[in-house]
């Protein structure tokens, strides 16, 4: 198998958003559109965690929302669309969109130094400050997260099914 890497450390980066995504994608491509909209946690109180279905949405939406405060960041202009919450090949199809937006925003800034990374500044919503490599970061682990939550929906009692959607 033949791979091509970007190069420096947000290249390794995106390189590493994308395999994270990757990964997820393929769990979702061995499920049926049913297993995808099934409501599987009745008792949470995040309406964007209660079926493997909300939950790509958030992670698309989110995906978006990293990607803008990076623009923003840089001077240009921000892009948060109002996505409706979509069908199980929708959602993979979001979830690629969604990356290429993001390659496309950082496009140019591979090579950064460690000094130029840690100078890109944003505010976040949720509170702290992040520099480029945090905010990269969080992104990465944010799918990760989301990838082991809809593992455990479909393999852990408790959640194997309610009512469809």
């Amino acid at each position: 198998m033949t791979r091509t890497f970007r190069k420096g450390g947000v290249g390794a980066m995106m390189d590493e958003y994308e395999r994270a995504v990757a990964d997820l994608e393929a769990i979702l491509r061995r499920i049926t559109d049913d297993e995808f909209e099934l409501v599987r946690d009745l008792e949470t109180k995040d309406e964007g965690c209660r079926s493997i279905q909300t939950i790509l949405h958030h992670v698309v939406r989110a995906g978006y929302g990293y990607a803008s405060y990076i623009r923003e960041a840089h001077g240009d202009k921000p892009n948060r669309p109002d996505l409706p919450l979509g069908k199980r090949l929708e959602c993979l199809e979001q979830l690629e969109v969604m990356l290429a937006f993001t390659a496309a925003t950082l496009e140019g800034k591979w090579e950064l130094t460690d000094e130029q990374i840690m100078a890109v500044k944003m505010h976040v919503r949720w509170g702290p400050v992040y520099d480029l490599e945090q905010l990269l970061e969080h992104a990465i682990v944010h799918v990760l997260r989301h990838r082991r939550q809809i593992e455990r929906f479909l393999t852990e009692p408790q959640f194997a099914g309610r009512t469809a959607r």
